[in-house]
Formats: structure tokens, C-alpha cells, sequence
């Protein structure tokens, strides 16, 4: 990826028509009421940024057209409106579009305060795979202590903080993984079951060993594992769906078992929520777990962290799909 030195002007990454990333220069962004500006020391890198890239992900209107959804940094400057005391904390949070980016605005109830215990990198790791897994488990699904949790892509970034706000609540997790170095780590994670999709069909591997069924399933794969979650789901199961990774369209699902079992199907994104809805959502995580982080029985996991001039890298990387927990680029 080029990299330009543009003086004193605010630096972002941006895409041309070839889909490519380059630098490009902006003036710095002012924060409105309700808003604070970020000094942007680390990024979060998700799958939606490789969508959007391609063109597949636009942002919601309104927002900016700058991919990236998650930050951690300093907050440097306030809107009319915003309690002073925030000024100069370390900060990490959900934006709707701009990270990739020196500096960002954002909804002041968007962001948390970051742990003494974490670094900006650790803290750019939390935001949105954090707030997804516990929007999933705990505001949709609506899991419980004694309850079977199916989570598919263990190790991926959602996967890895599901399974650990899943086990901090005591609930019982089975995971699926594609090798043996994921399996590892989500057993290092607390998954209680690992099960390797490549060797074992998750299926035959529930009517084996877990007869009653999964009391929720979180799913980013979709396609065709719709009617394999209903056939391994229990009485009353809730299946979340967050992404599509397996294709759009699943053939002959089995709407006799969905009424049989009483299953509810829950499809959810994140990104275009109101931003009432977020800031319950932070609110919510701050209230609940917070101190995990802070005691260090919640941890984020890093699979590798690169310079934001390697942006090209860390998106490859993902595209590739072998990294345990998030990407991380640093400003």
C-alpha cells in the first residue's frame, strides 16, 4: 500500500476504483454535541471492512465513508455537551464508518473507558466482538447459567469472546473449529467440547454426545448450516445468525422441526443499529462485565498485530481466515 507523508494534514486510509488502499488526506473531523473526538492509536479489523472494500458493505447513511469500525485511543476534544471529565481517557469503542483513520468522532455513550490492566491494542481488540457475542448470548438468546451453547467459528474474533462470556455466566460450550491449533485455543478459552468440523460432522457429533440438543447456537456461516442447527437444536432453542460466510440461501429447511422443537431464529447485524440501541448495548456490557476485563478473567485475544501502513496485510490475513481472535493495525 503507498504511503504519503501529508505534513500536518489528518491521514486516512482510503480505497480507489481497483479497490485498493492508499492514503489519502482529510481536515480533521470536529465532534458535535453528543460527541467526542478520538486520537486513533489502534484499529480493530473486521470482516465488514473487507466487504465494504469490495463494495458489498456501504455504510449507513449519514455516516462516513471511511471503513473501520472499531477504535481505541485518547480523546482529545468534546462536544458542547459532553462532560469535561472525559477529556484526555483511553477510550474504545464502536463507530458506524472512520476508523481507519488518525483521528474519529463518536458518540460519547459509544465508548468505554479502557483498563488500566490493557493496552490500546488489547483495548481496539473488545468493542465490537465483545458487544455482538453479548448482544447474541445474552440480549437476543437470552442465555442461562445451565444452558448448551453451540458456537460455530470458535476461534474467530466473536467466537473467542463467546465462549468466554458464555463460560463467565457458567454456561456449558461446544465449539466448532477447522484445525487443531483453533481447537487448542478455544479449549485454553474454557470451550468445554471442541469439535473439528473437517474431521467430524457437528451433527452426528450431537446426536453422539449431547442428546438433548443445544439450547442456543450463535452462527456467522449460515447457508446450508440452518437446517443442521435445527437438527441439532433442543426444545426451545434459539439460533442467532450474524453473518453468511457459507452462502445466503439454505435448501429444505425443516419448518416441521422448527414447530416440533420451538425454535426461534434470530438474524442480527450490528452495524446499522440505532444509536439508542448501541448505547444500551455499551451500557450493558459495561454494567455486566467490565470488571472481567479489569480482573482479567475476560481477556481479548489477538492473533496479530501490524502497522496500519500494512493494512493490505492485515486484510489478507483475514481473507485467509487463519487468525486465532482479532487483527489489530496500529496508528
Amino acid at each position: 500500500m503507498a504511503y504519503v507523508v501529508w505534513g500536518n494534514n489528518v491521514q486516512f486510509i482510503d480505497v480507489n476504483e481497483q479497490q485498493d488502499l492508499f492514503f489519502n488526506k482529510m481536515e480533521r473531523p470536529t465532534p458535535g454535541d453528543g460527541q467526542c473526538l478520538i486520537k486513533v492509536r489502534a484499529i480493530g479489523v473486521n470482516r465488514a471492512d473487507l466487504l465494504q472494500r469490495a463494495g458489498k458493505y456501504p455504510p449507513p447513511p449519514g455516516e462516513s465513508s471511511i471503513i473501520g469500525l472499531e477504535v481505541c485511543g485518547d480523546v482529545v476534544e468534546i462536544g458542547p455537551d459532553v462532560d469535561k471529565s472525559i477529556m484526555r481517557s483511553r477510550v474504545f469503542g464502536l463507530v458506524a464508518g472512520g476508523g481507519y483513520a488518525e483521528y474519529v468522532v463518536i458518540n460519547v455513550k459509544h465508548i468505554l473507558i479502557l483498563p488500566d490492566n490493557l493496552d490500546y491494542q488489547h483495548g481496539a481488540a473488545i468493542a465490537e466482538v465483545f458487544l455482538t457475542a453479548a448482544q447474541s448470548l445474552f440480549k437476543i438468546a437470552q442465555l442461562q447459567s445451565d444452558e448448551n451453547v453451540l458456537i460455530h467459528a470458535g476461534a474467530s474474533g466473536v467466537g473467542s469472546a463467546a465462549i468466554q462470556l458464555a463460560k463467565v455466566i457458567g454456561a456449558n460450550v461446544t465449539v466448532t473449529v477447522s484445525g487443531q491449533l483453533k481447537a487448542n485455543a478455544c479449549k485454553a478459552l474454557g470451550a468445554d467440547n471442541v469439535i473439528n468440523y473437517k474431521e467430524t460432522d457437528f451433527v452426528a457429533w450431537q446426536k453422539q454426545h449431547m442428546a438433548s440438543g443445544f439450547d442456543v447456537i450463535v452462527d456467522v456461516v449460515g447457508g446450508e448450516y440452518l437446517p443442521r442447527n435445527i437438527n441439532v437444536s433442543a426444545l426451545d432453542a434459539r439460533i442467532v445468525i450474524l453473518s453468511m460466510l457459507g452462502g445466503r440461501f439454505a435448501e429444505k429447511v425443516d419448518v416441521a422441526k422448527l414447530l416440533l422443537k420451538r425454535i426461534a431464529v434470530h438474524a442480527s447485524t450490528l452495524r446499522n443499529r440505532s444509536d439508542a440501541y448501541k448505547a444500551e448495548l455499551v451500557s450493558f456490557l459495561n454494567e455486566h462485565f467490565m470488571g472481567y476485563f479489569q480482573s482479567g478473567e475476560l481477556t481479548p485475544v489477538i492473533d496479530k498485530v501490524f502497522d496500519w501502513k500494512d493494512a493490505e496485510s492485515a486484510h489478507q490475513l483475514m481473507s485467509d481466515n487463519k487468525n486465532i481472535g482479532k487483527i489489530i493495525l496500529t496508528v
